[in-house]
């Protein structure tokens, strides 16, 4: 059976780091980061997440900025806030949580971040960044699955990272993150979605496997080798097969099938989702340095 990769122990290390770090720039500089979290609308699942990454800045003693407008709110609203918050020396970070509603074009709200505040990484001068391998915000769930990867895998050069996923959020970052020429990566990377007539033909080569392709069990044991290191970035409601008056969280992959056939697994919950916010916060870090230079 495969070893469990941990996500919430391994975010457990990282934000006590990031919490000591964050004591001592409040001895050099006086004062702590703080993130700007924006949410437009009542979306449930977005509040959720945005009441987690206050709660995070909180345990690491960071200061949180939230700003939750009505679902009505115009673009050109949203844009006063964020100007507004790029100009606010107190913001070091801007989060602006996706979806959007319909009224509004998601790629102009991203684009009015300020790079050096676009701590989620999706600004364009970020992502040509990360394309150039320079310094830059790395996209929060694609790093987080980055370190995960690194801790399980102790030597990356040459081997086969396969991801299942072609989004700007996860699959496309990953990739251009695991084939840079460092120690973390390294890789030779495949990429393949809906458009490959049979996914499995490129899953089964995989040394590591990053599936993020967005509905449940979507990889199965039949289409991995012996030895895989999976990381699962899916997360589904479906109804419980067990009990058809519930609903279960799974992942893109059907653990059970997989499991017995990998190496190394991120389970669902607990695996790649902790890892997120602990990155998140991490670049909020990593803004307030490079604007108190």
């Amino acid at each position: 059976m495969a070893e469990i990769i941990d996500g919430k122990k391994v975010s457990s290390e990282i934000r006590a780091e990031i919490k000591d770090r964050v004591v001592e720039l409040n001895k050099t500089y006086g004062k702590v980061p703080g993130l700007a979290v924006v949410l437009v609308g009542d979306d449930a699942a977005s509040a959720v997440y945005v009441r987690m990454k206050g709660k995070g800045c909180e345990e690491v003693g960071m200061n949180s900025y939230q700003h939750i407008l009505p679902g009505s709110t115009s673009q050109d609203e949203l844009l006063t806030l964020i100007d507004k918050l790029n100009n606010d020396s107190n913001v070091n970070g801007i989060l602006v949580q996706l979806p959007l509603p319909k009224q509004i074009d998601e790629k102009s709200v991203i684009n009015a971040i300020d790079p050096i505040k676009d701590v989620d990484g999706f600004h364009p001068v970020n992502v040509g960044k990360l394309v150039a391998d320079d310094e830059c915000f790395l996209p929060c769930t694609p790093h987080g699955c980055q370190i995960l990867i690194n801790r399980h895998v102790k030597d990356l050069k040459g081997k086969h990272l396969v991801v299942v996923g072609r989004s700007s959020i996860v699959g496309k970052p990953v990739a251009n993150m695991m084939l840079q020429k460092n120690d973390q990566a390294n890789c030779i990377v495949t990429v393949c979605h809906t458009a490959a007539k049979d996914i499995s033909v490129y899953t089964k080569q995989a040394d590591i496997l990053v599936v993020a392709a967005g509905r449940a069990m979507t990889v199965t044991g039949d289409m991995v080798k012996d030895g895989v290191v999976v990381i699962d970035v899916g997360v589904n409601r479906i109804t419980d097969p067990a009990d058809s008056s519930k609903t279960k969280i799974v992942g893109d992959v059907d653990f059970d099938s997989v499991a017995p056939k990998a190496a190394a697994i991120t389970p669902v919950p607990g695996g790649v989702g902790p890892m997120t916010i602990a990155m998140l916060l991490s670049n909020t870090v990593k803004a307030f340095e490079m604007q108190n230079r």
